[in-house]
């Protein structure tokens, strides 16, 4: 009974820590997640605490600490290869793949990513899988497979993996929105304005109706995308309304 108390306060305390990261309070996101992996510990759960070192991973990649984030991908994942089902086992090497994709690794990315989707593909209906892995489908592999793949500067790659991604608007409203960003970027790494913007504008329509701080950080990518453009009247247009929507400086 004391093992699962501290099993589930510690996935309390991983979602307290992903909710700050979410609107920008990194220090106390940091604090829940630190706290989640001594309840983790302490509930003996090794796959559990894993998954909290992932969420600390992708919070490090996404503030660029490349290094720290593949050091805790690579842990979450060699502490549970014994010990966790290949669903969760699929997850850490994504998030790993993530994290290299960051630090512009692209051999050790692509690696990592065909590590997860083999993983991935060795799971089972009947696997006991825990709870908090069960939204880690095929669709949203490809999905951070779209980001990392943006990172490396491979849009022939996004493009190919967003047809994959086949996550519900309604469901995923926040990851749709962020995921238009990504292939608007691709499009404009690969030179196309017109579809850059139409992706652009997709996520602005989007991310308008959430309040998530980290979700701004892939368009701030989108705009970092966008400066080749910057005299052109459609990028201005786009600036402004990113300005007068999202309230991100432009």
């Amino acid at each position: 009974m004391g093992r699962h108390l501290f099993a589930v306060t510690a996935q309390l305390g991983r979602l307290a820590g992903y909710s700050a990261w979410d609107v920008g309070d990194q220090a106390r996101a940091q604090r829940h997640y630190i706290q989640a992996l001594r309840l983790a510990r302490a509930a003996g759960d090794v796959a559990l605490g894993g998954y909290v070192l992932a969420s600390m991973s992708l919070q490090a990649g996404l503030n660029d600490f490349c290094d720290g984030a593949i050091d805790m991908a690579q842990g979450a994942y060699e502490r549970a290869r014994h010990r966790a089902t290949p669903r969760t086992l699929a997850f850490f090497k994504l998030v790993e793949a993530r994290a290299h994709a960051r630090a512009h690794a692209s051999r050790a990315a692509g690696l990592a990513l065909a590590q997860a989707e083999t993983l991935l593909s060795q799971a089972r209906p009947d696997d006991p899988d825990p709870g908090w892995i069960d939204f880690f489908t095929y669709a949203r592999l490809a999905a951070d497979a779209t980001e990392i793949h943006r990172d490396l500067q491979m849009p022939h790659m996004v493009m190919r993996f967003e047809e994959l991604a086949t996550m519900p608007a309604d469901a995923y409203t926040r990851s749709c929105g962020m995921r238009n960003a990504i292939v608007g970027s691709a499009h404009l790494q690969a030179r196309r304005l017109d579809e850059g913007l139409h992706f652009g504008h997709r996520a602005v329509d989007i991310l308008s109706q959430v309040a998530s701080t980290r979700s701004l950080t892939y368009v701030r990518h989108f705009l970092e995308a966008l400066k080749p453009w910057n005299a052109e009247t459609c990028a201005q247009e786009f600036r402004h309304r990113v300005r007068q929507e999202l309230r991100v400086p432009a």
